[in-house]
């Protein structure tokens, strides 16, 4: 994978840096204290979130011909820290106060799922989404789905007893249950090669809007960081407890425009995966961390809130710029009819 194009000053310094240096620039240093103490907002901020995406990306696959040795320079992890504290802070500010009562986390799961009023993105696609707006949603989700499960998976060394080996379960079943075929990504990646579009792992990220950056930068933040691991369950739980019933209207959109089976079992492994999934996630993952830990409660809310959150950020966008006929990805031509 190749380093994605800069989007703003930072992520200019940045590139170069990696490409061409083994120490981080003053220039790349000043622009990142500038972008860390404010600005656009944070979420939808280009040059910050495909800042902090190439950042993370070291700790994935990291970048051609960049040095491995970046991933846990220290220069680096301090730049970082200053963008995930500005990222934070827009997420909850997003979020807003979250109550924790004295029932059980699986309820108050329920409750938090509930009371979500993001827009419906699923439901417009399953009945009136046109193939080139389907090529961009799955632009925009390639960010996070050729990766799918990666980020996540970073909190599993950071739990123990009923909670680890819950998730565990879940993890087990993104990954295809040990089949390098029926893994989750490779099932979008087939997906997104029956619709037309280069499957590789990467190859869209300059397509791809702020908004897609920022729901996995979320979840990158919670899973390399051991203080966010109830966030990262939270998170997942809230995936996994939401993503069953969308799926089924994801797939309804693709039949409508004439796809079969072979392209739609990504979505329809999703309406029986995440059925089962519910239950493990919410009680047995997320209940026995905060029957261990009462005190991450709060954070498996905040975790779940941003995971309703984000998915609203990433629908207001795509249905925000096709209600004005515009493209929802990087470039300004006006879709087709």
């Amino acid at each position: 994978m190749r380093l994605p194009e800069p989007r703003g000053p930072l992520s200019d310094a940045l590139c170069r840096d990696l490409g061409t240096r083994t120490a981080l620039s003053a220039a790349a240093i000043e622009r990142a204290d500038r972008l860390a103490a404010g600005g656009p907002y944070a979420l939808t901020d280009e040059d910050l979130q495909i800042s902090l995406a190439v950042l993370y990306e070291l700790h994935y696959r990291g970048f051609d011909g960049i040095s491995e040795d970046w991933e846990w320079d220290p220069a680096l992890l301090r730049l970082r820290a200053g963008l995930e504290r500005r990222h934070l802070a827009a997420l909850r500010t997003l979020t807003g106060p979250l109550e924790v009562t004295d029932e059980s986390i699986d309820r108050q799961l329920i409750a938090l799922i509930a009371a979500d009023d993001g827009p419906s993105l699923s439901s417009f696609m399953a009945k009136q989404g046109t193939l080139e707006q389907w090529r961009e949603y799955l632009t925009l989700r390639s960010v996070y789905h050729l990766k799918e499960a990666d980020p996540h998976t970073f909190a599993i060394p950071r739990l123990s007893g009923r909670a680890k080996a819950a998730m565990v379960e879940i993890q087990a079943d993104e990954y295809g249950g040990g089949s390098a075929a029926r893994m989750h990504s490779e099932l979008f990646a087939g997906l997104m090669a029956s619709l037309g579009l280069d499957a590789a792992y990467g190859a869209l990220w300059n397509e791809a809007p702020a908004a897609a950056f920022a729901s996995v930068n979320t979840m990158s933040l919670f899973g390399l960081h051991r203080r966010w691991r109830g966030a990262a369950l939270g998170h997942l739980a809230a995936v996994e407890m939401t993503s069953s019933e969308p799926s089924r209207r994801y797939s309804a959109g693709l039949r409508r425009l004439g796809f079969d089976e072979r392209v739609t079992v990504f979505y329809d492994e999703h309406v029986e995966a995440d059925a089962v999934h519910e239950q493990i996630a919410s009680v047995d993952m997320c209940g026995s961390l905060v029957a261990e830990q009462p005190d991450l409660a709060p954070d498996v809310l905040f975790g779940a809130a941003c995971s309703l959150a984000m998915d609203g950020v990433a629908a207001a966008h795509l249905l925000g710029a096709w209600e004005i006929g515009r493209s929802a990805l990087r470039r300004h031509d006006a879709l087709a009819a």
